[in-house]
């Protein structure tokens, strides 16, 4: 996702330097003109934005708090910091903070889909996110201020909670449905024009019939959001019944060896507590 949101500000004009403890990830932009760093904090001195997109809370933690907050050391004063990670909203505030102690602004981006058509939800300063709003249109489609430091971070997860419960949701409808004698191939017609319609339910017609389970996202990073989002609800004592289900049956998934396959693949264990597949004619 870095890679895909880096490029877009390549053909936006920016002038990019680039890190990864990957460096594949970033060849393709080195070719297209991206100057390579040898580490993170190598990265940022001299830059009005930095930019980070990691795989969650605890890299988020070591990279820009750990080791003295070496990268936020290394940012030049007054500097924008935009971390697109699905984070914990309490991290995204400490780093807020963080950054505010040394005269540096900070926005929590998390996204949803992929560049130039995804959704941004952006959570800190409204200047400063009216200030590098020309750079958040160059990666996203739609982009929503949604308040203070770690609301960006607040809407990812529920967005997350709410299409990845709906899924599980919406594979045991599927099991009632065929255990009940329907076709699961015509009740996957069916449901996109009656009132079990979702987004979410399209992974069951595109990757659970035919028993590919390809998807955009993988087991681990749905299960890292749903166990984000129901911690989170936890915190706020708000109630979260479903995410409960949720979280416990994509946990259960990730222990059966699944993490690096696609999400859709959490159906398997719905299906074998039904005792029957879902596939197509």
């Amino acid at each position: 996702m870095g890679s895909l949101m880096a490029g877009c500000l390549l053909d936006a004009g920016a002038d990019l330097t680039v890190f990864d403890i990957n460096r594949e990830a970033v060849e393709p932009l080195l070719e297209r003109g991206a100057r390579w760093a040898d580490n993170a904090e190598d990265a940022v001195p001299g830059c009005e934005m930095v930019w980070t997109s990691l795989p969650g809370p605890a890299q988020v933690e070591s990279v820009l708090l750990g080791d003295e907050a070496a990268v936020l050391a290394a940012m030049s004063d007054g500097a924008a910091l935009v971390d697109t990670t699905t984070n914990d909203p309490d991290v995204a505030r400490r780093v807020a903070a963080a950054c505010a102690d040394r005269g540096l602004a900070m926005l929590d981006a998390p996204v949803s889909g992929r560049p130039p058509t995804m959704t941004m939800m952006v959570g800190g300063d409204r200047s400063v996110f009216e200030q590098v709003r020309p750079a958040l249109d160059a990666v996203a489609a739609q982009i929503f201020y949604v308040g203070p430091a770690g609301a960006g971070c607040t809407a990812k997860l529920t967005t997350q909670y709410m299409g990845y419960t709906n899924l599980i949701a919406a594979i045991e409808g599927m099991l009632i449905g065929r255990l009940g004698g329907v076709d699961p191939a015509v009740l996957a017609e069916i449901v996109p024009v009656s009132a079990g319609a979702s987004r979410a339910f399209n992974a069951i017609p595109n990757s659970i019939l035919n028993r590919s389970f390809a998807a955009g996202g993988t087991l681990d990073i749905v299960a890292k959001d749903v166990a984000l989002a129901c911690e989170l609800a936890r915190r706020l004592d708000a109630p979260a019944g479903t995410g409960s289900v949720a979280d416990a049956l994509y946990k259960q998934a990730q222990e059966a060896g699944w993490g690096g396959e696609g999400y859709p693949t959490v159906a398997r264990i719905l299906e074998a507590l039904a005792g029957v597949e879902l596939s197509g004619r």
